[in-house]
């Protein structure tokens, strides 16, 4: 396990009270918002090929804060990709708000009915940060989920997303973004050196700034506009994750074989 976690950890010991207690108080205060409809899509190009994509995760790849699922995050991906390289795509999303790595792999993966996929695409690692789980634990049932859902699709890449900004999450107090966002990217480093030997498995390890996407895709306001209630995404902030995790799909080599 690494220095950091530790020094973190022992940092954070005497605050964890606080910590549930603030925590508690924004879950009062956050409206809770539903999943978005419709969990299936399909974008049609004049093309003999088609990509199929499962998308699997937590609230993020849920929707949580956009109304259809064709204006988040798996819409703005499965668009992107279409788009560029003028194809038509067949998405599907399983993911469920509130949920682990753990439970994706026990109560999520089991539902998948496809039995082909072309791209699988993974959005972990909030809630297991929330639950303040380990890296060790976390890594542990990271490679679970991964050696399930190989023995389901066994030549079917998977791409893990970046790990939430929650550093940048407007809600939340100076020690919920020391504690929690600094765990979450460890979570990033432990995934990035986890996933080096696996065939076939990919991580997004750039690190989320806003400021970064509102520079890059010339987007005006403050950091609000990412937000849809100060914890997840605005549509604006799943269009542009979608297109940023789409390009990091396309560039990479085993996409143009």
């Amino acid at each position: 396990m690494s220095l950091k976690y530790y020094l973190g950890a022992i940092l954070a010991v005497p605050l964890l009270p606080i910590l549930y207690f603030q925590g508690k108080k924004i879950r009062e205060e956050v409206p809770k918002l539903p999943e978005a409809k419709n969990p299936s899509g399909y974008i049609k190009k004049a093309s003999d090929k088609t990509l199929k994509i499962l998308a699997i995760g937590e609230s993020t790849v849920a929707g949580v804060g956009v109304d259809f699922h064709e204006n988040g995050f798996i819409g703005a991906l499965a668009q992107e990709i279409s788009s560029q390289k003028n194809i038509s795509i067949l998405w599907r999303v399983y993911a469920k708000s509130g949920y682990t790595a753990k439970l994706v792999r026990k109560r999520i993966v089991p539902k998948i009915a496809e039995s082909n996929a072309d791209i699988i695409v993974i959005g972990l690692g909030g809630n297991d940060a929330f639950a303040l789980n380990s890296p060790d634990l976390w890594m542990h049932q990271i490679n679970l989920l991964v050696k399930t859902l190989k023995r389901k699709f066994p030549k079917t890449p998977i791409y893990f997303t970046n790990m939430p900004p929650i550093k940048e999450f407007p809600t939340f107090t100076r020690i919920i973004k020391f504690i929690v966002g600094n765990l979450v990217e460890i979570f990033g480093t432990r995934l990035q050196k986890g996933i080096d030997k696996k065939r076939n498995v990919f991580y997004n390890s750039e690190l989320i700034t806003l400021q970064s996407w509102q520079e890059k895709y010339n987007l005006k306001g403050d950091v609000t506009i990412f937000f849809s209630d100060g914890v997840h995404p605005s549509k604006i902030a799943y269009q542009t994750w979608g297109k940023d995790m789409a390009n990091f799909i396309i560039n990479t080599e085993i996409f143009n074989e």
